[in-house]
């Protein structure tokens, strides 16, 4: 019997979070009721990227390349979490949209001006995870209107750790199925955006 994919609890990460790092990982073909684990990207076995809060939008663009990913964590100097920075960041609405409110230009925008900051980051949960299906990933991506979501885990001794990410490229790329991304408004601006 099939079920019908459903919406994965999503809640903030909790503060201090930090990124599990390990090796990367083969991917294959996957239907929508497939284990939802056979498309996370598993920090355990794909190494995560970062880059300080301070880099150029040239730096981040750089390093994505030299790293072959669309996404970079952004880290302080402590190599504490930020936020994350991705491709549809820099070459998208929000460098405009910064140099019409800040002035300058796109030469002296930082990470931090454009990034997604930290306490706009949610997560799912590991255990949730385990139990899920690649459809029931797909719908909450679509629900939340996101590319990426994080997956964190908690242990005794670090606290709540980031372990994984699902990313709609990766997804739609291993399914064959397009992800149409809901146009929620997560701002004010977002929102006023929306209704001009």
């Amino acid at each position: 019997m099939t079920t019908r994919p459903h919406i994965l609890p999503h809640s903030p990460l909790s503060p201090g979070a930090s990124i599990l790092r390990g090796d990367s990982a083969s991917a294959s073909p996957v239907n929508p009721s497939d284990p939802a684990i056979s498309v996370l990207t598993d920090f355990r076995h794909a190494r995560p990227f970062s880059i300080e809060s301070s880099a150029t939008l040239e730096q981040v663009n750089a390093r994505m390349i030299a790293c072959g990913v669309r996404l970079l964590f952004v880290t302080d100097s402590a190599n504490t979490l930020q936020g994350l920075v991705t491709y549809t960041d820099l070459f998208g609405e929000k460098p405009l949209q910064y140099i019409q409110e800040h002035g300058g230009n796109r030469e002296q925008i930082e990470v931090h001006d454009i990034m997604t900051v930290f306490s706009r980051l949610e997560s799912l949960r590991y255990t949730d995870v385990l139990e899920a299906t690649v459809g029931d990933i797909a719908e909450t991506i679509r629900e939340i209107g996101r590319q990426h979501l994080l997956v964190s885990q908690m242990h005794s001794e670090h606290g709540e750790t980031i372990v994984g990410m699902f990313s709609s490229t990766h997804i739609e790329r291993r399914t064959g199925i397009r992800l149409e991304l809901s146009a929620r408004a997560s701002t004010f601006a977002d929102l006023e955006r929306a209704l001009t």
